[in-house]
């Protein structure tokens, strides 16, 4: 990298909040243009907490999502509503309710899944620096973030 092309400090920064704003923009844009317009990026988030790859109870979700136990039912609610979300009893002790998604919901996750993925393919397709490297600097940025959610900021 040439010293006229190093980014300052602050370029970064801008950088990194226009990124931020634009996925989010990107992510809702994309949502409402779809067959998904019923739902939120808030309720896609949901629907990713929940997964198509775990068995979850609405606590593991809330804790993941950030919200309390009472908002999270609310959400989780309006989406077994929608169609994206069912209630399954656990067969060996009836009072645990693990959350899974209907066909809709783990269409809208795949849709989801693949977004980031084409981000992720992007950010690494367009790096003049090595993938280990990359991935040094997101794994940084995510652990300050999880220390961040730790202190409460989450």
């Amino acid at each position: 990298m040439t010293e006229a092309s190093k980014m300052t400090f602050e370029e970064i920064n801008d950088a990194l909040v226009d990124v931020f704003n634009n996925v989010m923009w990107i992510e809702e844009a994309s949502l409402k243009a779809s067959q998904f317009k019923d739902i939120s990026i808030k309720d896609m988030h949901m629907i990713a907490a929940i997964s198509m790859y775990d068995r979850k109870m609405a606590s593991q979700v809330a804790e993941e999502v950030h919200l309390s136990p009472s908002a999270t039912t609310s959400a989780i609610d309006k989406l077994v509503k929608k169609g994206y979300v069912e209630r399954r009893r656990d067969e060996n002790d009836r009072r645990v309710v693990f959350l899974s998604l209907t066909h809709r919901g783990r269409t809208v996750f795949r849709a989801h899944e693949a977004f980031h993925r084409a981000l992720t393919h992007q950010l690494l397709a367009g790096a003049n620096t090595n993938e280990q490297m990359a991935r040094d600097i997101v794994v940084n940025l995510q652990n300050y973030l999880h220390a961040l959610s730790t202190l409460g900021f989450g």
